[in-house]
Parts: C-alpha cells; structure tokens; sequence
C-alpha cells in the first residue's frame, strides 16, 4: 500500500507527543524516519515506530534528553547522547562537528550513549549542506546480529559507515551502508511481507547459508515487532572479510574510542557510539579547483559504459534521489503488516480511531 507523506508524518509526530515526546522531538523522529523511507532505506523509516515506543518502554531510549559534553576542545568532543532519542542527540552531536570544523578546518566528535540514531546518512547531508566532508562510523552496542566472516555465530551488529563529500550542486556523494550483508531492519521488512533478502545474506546455525528471516528471528510468524534475539542464526558481512573487518573497526573506533562500549555479550541498554570526523575542504584546497576536480571526476565515472542503459552508472546518493522524488510524488510503500503495526502502536499510546482517521485523512494515493 502506499501512504501519502504528509498524513504519516502527522500520525508519527502524534504517536511521539502522545508517548512523551517534546513536539519538537516528535517531529523530528518524524521528519527523520519518513526521509528514510524517501530514500528507499526502509529498514530506518516508520516501520521502526512499534520498536522505538518499546524501547522507549525499556529506557533504551528517553524522550526529551539532550548531548552532554564530557569533553569539549576547539577541534574534539566527547559527547554523552544520555539514551536520548538519536533524532536529537544525533543532530546535535553533527551540529557540534560542524561548529569546530568551521572555525578550526578540522573536528572530530565521539558520541556516547545514543538512542538508536537512524540513517547515518542524514548527519554526511548536514555536513555537506554546511560545504563540509564528513566520515562517520557507527556501533551498536547489545545488538549481537552479524557472524564474523568464516562464522556461524554473533559477534558484531550491523555497524553502519557513512561518509558525505560536498559537490557544489545538488546532486552530492552520500555513501551509507551498513557494514551487515543487508541491514536488521531489511530482514524486519521481509518478515513483515516485504521485499525479501538475498538468498545468501544470513547464515543459520549450521553455517549454511540462507535469505529466511527465521535465522534471525526464531519462528515468530505474525509477530509485528519480533525479537532478533530469538534466532539461531546470523546476519552475514558484506564483502566476506573485507566487510568483516570493516565491522570490526566501528566497534574499535565508536565503541572503545568513544567509550560507548563494544559488543562482547554482555548485557545492558540498547544503543549507539558514533566517532565523526569533519574536514572543511576550503583549508585544503589551495588551488581552488577541490570541487571543480570533484565534479569532473564523478561526470568521467557517470559516463563510463552501462551494463543497464536504462538505470545507467549511479554515484552513491543518486538512487535515493530518484527514490525520492518518486515517493513524493506517489507514496510511500509500506507492507500490510508494517502499516497495522504501526495503527496498532498509535492505538497502545492512547491515540484513539477517529483521532487517527483524521491525522491519515487523504492518507491514500
């Protein structure tokens, strides 16, 4: 089905008000989740609302919590996100970078403690709207989910990467990806009825390899908000080894770094670390040609030979540009299961069916 954008956003943005949210906040949970929805990362869009209202339940995350320095320097910080929601602490802990990359060329921010920050790629657009670069390396700390490559058993979580490069149009590098085959929340969305994994993204706990949301999630059919925790398999690394150790790193780098921990099996709240790291490419760019070279470079790979004329060569960021002009345009595409979990999760916060009904009026494309 396909749900228009600005009804879901008022529905989302009340679920939060209602569940204790600043409406601030709730908006921006809102506005960040339907933007991963826009461009195409629906593993990070609305059907994370019933998760979050329970994590918020757990004190995983805690509404109207902001960042805390622990340590603040002209060019670092050591940011403590207090379990706040990652829609906020997250957009602060970017905004902070940018302010010390303005005045000193160069910042580099660890953030600790985070509610779940969403789509990693908003922070490299925040920065890249700011004529910044920006790399950033994410962990997720009591989510073991991903096998270690030549294993069969948890080790890592899907430990996001994301770097942004400025282009002086409107057509920027955004790359974000999670460091897992495919991440959590595109197996949630098959579980759910959606699109389905590759047949090799999991691994079960046999070693064999598999595409079947139950190696993550146990028998769980008809569950709306299932537990990963329940498999008996695991999600796998992209790139075999390569993808192994780049999840690796993220632990080292936004897990120990930041003291946000790592992932050893041990217990405790649900959460992220993020290190960032910010550069303002006018320091560097004694010649004044860094974004002409820029442009140059990505015309010379767009133009190379397509193997799909139809689809073409794409540059990271193209694919959820076009995804998202699409989904402004005619809706936004969410499983049956997805969109009753979410009107089932309106409804536990007290909102009740006319209250909905009106918040969703012409919701329909």
């Amino acid at each position: 089905m396909l749900i228009a954008v600005q009804p879901l956003d008022r529905l989302v943005r009340a679920v939060f008000t209602r569940k204790g949210c600043p409406e601030e906040e709730a908006a921006r949970i809102a506005h960040y989740l339907i933007k991963a929805n826009l461009t195409g990362h629906d593993s990070h869009g609305v059907i994370r609302v019933p998760r979050y209202l329970a994590w918020i339940d757990e004190g995983w995350m805690r509404p109207g919590q902001h960042v805390r320095a622990l340590v603040d320097t002209p060019v670092l910080a050591v940011l403590d996100g207090q379990f706040g929601m990652g829609q906020t602490v997250g957009p602060e802990a970017t905004r902070a970078g940018i302010a010390k990359a303005r005045e000193q060329g160069v910042s580099v921010i660890a953030l600790r403690n985070a509610g779940h920050l969403g789509r990693i790629g908003d922070f490299a657009e925040m920065a890249i709207e700011a004529g910044l670069l920006s790399i950033h390396f994410v962990n997720v700390y009591a989510s073991l989910l991903v096998a270690p490559f030549g294993a069969a058993s948890r080790r890592f979580s899907t430990n996001p990467v994301a770097i942004g490069v400025p282009t002086g149009d409107d057509a920027p590098f955004v790359l974000d990806f999670a460091t897992a085959y495919v991440a959590e929340g595109k197996v949630l969305v098959a579980h759910q009825g959606g699109k389905p994994v590759p047949d090799t993204a999991l691994v079960d706990e046999a070693g064999n390899l598999t595409g079947d949301p139950r190696a993550l999630y146990g028998d769980q059919a008809g569950t709306s908000y299932p537990d990963p925790t329940r498999g008996k398999g695991a999600l796998r690394p992209f790139g075999e080894h390569k993808g192994s150790g780049l999840a690796l790193a993220c632990e080292l780098l936004a897990g120990a770094l930041t003291g946000s921990g790592v992932n050893t099996g041990k217990s405790g709240a649900f959460h992220n670390g993020m290190l960032s790291i910010y550069l303002d490419p006018a320091r560097f760019d004694t010649d004044d040609r860094f974004l002409a070279d820029v442009r140059a470079f990505i015309a010379w790979v767009k133009a190379a030979r397509p193997t799909d004329p139809v689809e073409g060569v794409l540059i990271p960021g193209d694919k959820e540009r076009r995804t998202e002009a699409e989904r402004r345009a005619g809706g936004i595409p969410l499983a049956a299961d997805s969109w009753q979990a979410i009107l089932d999760a309106a409804r536990k916060v007290g909102l009740r069916d006319a209250e909905i009904a009106e918040l969703l009026e012409d919701r329909a494309k």
